[in-house]
């Protein structure tokens, strides 16, 4: 298995919090950048990593003056993601809090929100309370891609962009609510863990105004190896990928 890194410094990875999963990764990794980002919202940001993989892919571009704020309804993991922040050479740029979406205030506006969502709506829960938070949607104890959705309406700026990603089942839902809070897809990326088979993930990237969406396949692995193009993505933030 590949190890994850950020250049010069490890990532916290205790035993009993939530580990660095795949769709995190893949959405700091993949999501579009214009460099000129300067407030960033990580929804859930668990032990940091998307907000991590933002900062870094920032600075190397030349980027000195944004602000990342990573919030977290699971106190241990957002302990974690402030010592991660604290450890990584932006630190200055990275804030973690304990809070929900629902719980924020004010009227400050976003260039760019991301969120790795709770999507297993409606199914058995897990036994471990973490785990539930993390990938169930509930009413009053969660949140969901509408609740992500109506926060965007009000808080992304004018050329800002809602960066998500979720199973691709849930894709027409998705761009149908979307639209009903005047938000329109401008990039799909689709994710397919091996050639012959369909898209398990969609990372859809959403902004205010109408335009062409631009439609994307990336498969992870061809062969039992690692393909180029996931490579060229996310091979920044693994070591021997």
């Amino acid at each position: 298995m590949s190890t994850f890194r950020f250049k010069q410094f490890s990532i916290v990875n205790d035993r009993s919090a939530m580990k660095v999963n795949t769709d995190g990764v893949l959405l700091g990794a993949a999501v579009s950048l214009r460099g000129d980002e300067r407030r960033i919202l990580d929804v859930g940001t668990g032990t940091g990593t998307i907000a991590l993989e933002v900062a870094q892919r920032l600075s190397e571009c030349g980027a000195n003056d944004f602000a990342i704020t990573g919030i977290d309804i699971d106190l241990p993991s957002v302990e974690e993601a402030s010592l991660n922040f604290e450890s990584s050479p932006w630190k200055e740029h990275l804030e973690s809090r304990h809070i929900a979406l629902q719980e924020l205030e004010g009227d400050e506006r976003f260039e760019l929100i991301l969120s790795n969502p709770p999507y297993f709506e409606q199914s058995l829960h897990a036994p471990d309370e973490r785990r539930n938070a993390a990938r169930h949607t509930e009413v009053g104890k969660s949140l969901s891609y509408k609740d992500l959705m109506e926060f965007a309406k009000l808080h992304l700026s004018e050329n800002g962009i809602l960066a998500l990603i979720l199973p691709a089942d849930r894709e027409a839902d998705l761009l149908r609510y979307g639209r009903s809070c005047s938000l329109f897809a401008r990039r799909v990326l689709r994710v397919r863990t091996v050639p012959r088979k369909d898209p398990c993930r969609i990372i859809v990237e959403f902004c205010r105004e109408r335009t062409d969406c631009d439609e994307e396949l990336l498969t992870i692995q061809d062969g039992g190896e690692y393909t180029e193009e996931y490579k060229k993505i996310t091979g920044p933030f693994y070591i021997n990928l």
